[in-house]
Parts: structure tokens; C-alpha cells; sequence
């Protein structure tokens, strides 16, 4: 007797994840823009001896608009 072969079963292809899957549109990069004008004038005040603008300079360029630019959609 001939033995019969069984089919393994083929798993299911995983699907990108989600957060994989991050199209960045014209708003993304606009955020981005900012965040680094930001971040490169907040550096250049920083050199310069201002210790009060440019700190709030790199905390609003890194903590508000790099996450933006990730985050909004």
C-alpha cells in the first residue's frame, strides 16, 4: 500500500505591522522641517551663551515637534 502524503499546513502570512506601516505626508514633513529649524537654532543660541531661549528652543523642537511629525497621520 501506497502511503497517503499529508499537506502540512502553510501558516498565514503576517501582515506589516501597524506601526510599520507609517506613511508620511506632506504635514509629517513639515513637523519635522520645524522640529530641526528648531533644534539647529536652539544649538547655535546655546553656543552662543543664551541660557534661557535656547533650552526651550531644543525641549519644544525635540519633545513637541519630532513626536508630531511621527505621531499625526
Amino acid at each position: 500500500m501506497a502511503k497517503k502524503e499529508k499537506k502540512k499546513k502553510e501558516k498565514p502570512v503576517k501582515k506589516e505591522s501597524v506601526l510599520a506601516a507609517v506613511k508620511f505626508t506632506k504635514k509629517n514633513t513639515l513637523f519635522f522641517g520645524i522640529g530641526l529649524i528648531l533644534v539647529i537654532v536652539g544649538f547655535i543660541l546655546l553656543a552662543a551663551g543664551d541660557i534661557v531661549l535656547a533650552p526651550i528652543l531644543l525641549v519644544v523642537g525635540y519633545l513637541v515637534f519630532f513626536p508630531l511629525g511621527i505621531l499625526l497621520k
